[in-house]
């Protein structure tokens, strides 16, 4: 059954009245009180809910992106973005396989972590989801700017007079991260567990950066820094995994991607309410 949600015109849709849009995925649409519409949705999806909270005040909307009209999930694009920029970075700061010049890591930055996230972040903001849209443009925006540490062109490096004054700049750079990630992941309380797995890990990576990069010279610099770069690779996994679960839909894969949403939050009590319904029918 098709629903109508207000919002501009389309140009020569002749069947839905002005100011309205016309879309058949019932179930994926808001139904405008700022929770859930589960009509026509399985239990079993509304275990994979979106992998970006919605744009409700923090209520979490199932996959946001088909709100108005049927546009693709930008989301995905953008985790996959970051998780793969991460992980190569945090690779190379756990020092695998004794590689510890992160220059690789430059064209990544830029265009797949950097460019790509930036599109889907601004593509988030087509879709009405605020939430999605500030965190993806701003990572993105984040990896072009680390990348330019690394260009000769931009003589970040060689502005400080020695490696200590470097690193201690390096380390506000990372702290001030750290701290808009913080506020990100208070925004994800009522999510799942593993979107907030997500920031969490990656708060911590760029805390232990921070003060890695704060202590350079010191003789923990290094394992502070390789602390950083293993919950990076955390934070790089789960970001792969929440993409995932945004990309696997029952016409492309016999399996589902649980994302577990916190017993609290809104997709927690609807799953219970329908779990409990679903086996006193059973029982009847």
């Amino acid at each position: 059954m098709a629903s109508t949600h207000a919002a501009a015109p389309i140009a020569g849709n002749t069947t839905a009245p002005a100011g309205t849009y016309t879309t058949n995925a019932t179930q994926y649409n808001s139904n405008n009180t700022g929770s859930i519409n589960t009509a026509g949705l399985d239990l079993e999806r509304l275990q994979t809910i979106s992998t970006i909270l919605g744009p409700n005040a923090g209520t979490l909307a199932v996959e946001p992106h088909k709100r108005f009209r049927d546009f693709g999930n930008p989301s995905p694009l953008g985790l996959s973005a970051f998780a793969l920029t991460t992980m190569v970075l945090s690779l190379i700061n756990v020092h695998a396989r004794h590689v510890t010049t992160p220059n690789i890591v430059i064209g990544i930055a830029l265009f797949y972590g950097g460019l790509c996230q930036l599109l889907a972040g601004m593509w988030e903001f087509a879709v009405g989801n605020t939430f999605g849209a500030t965190a993806l443009s701003s990572y993105g925006g984040f990896w072009m700017s680390f990348a330019c540490i690394f260009i000769p062109f931009f003589n970040i490096e060689s502005a400080y007079e020695n490696t200590t004054t470097f690193g201690d700049a390096l380390g506000f750079y990372l702290l001030c991260w750290g701290i808009f990630t913080f506020l990100l992941l208070l925004c994800t309380l009522k999510s799942t567990v593993m979107f907030f797995s997500l920031f969490f890990t990656l708060f911590l990576a760029f805390l232990m950066l921070a003060i890695g990069y704060f202590r350079m010279g010191d003789t923990h610099s290094t394992e502070l820094l390789k602390a950083g770069g293993y919950f990076g690779i955390m934070a790089a996994a789960i970001a792969w995994y929440n993409a995932l679960a945004g990309i696997v839909e029952t016409h492309n894969s016999f399996f589902a991607v649980p994302t577990m949403p916190f017993p609290w939050s809104e997709a927690g009590r609807v799953g219970r309410s329908r779990s409990a319904a679903a086996r006193s029918d059973k029982s009847s």
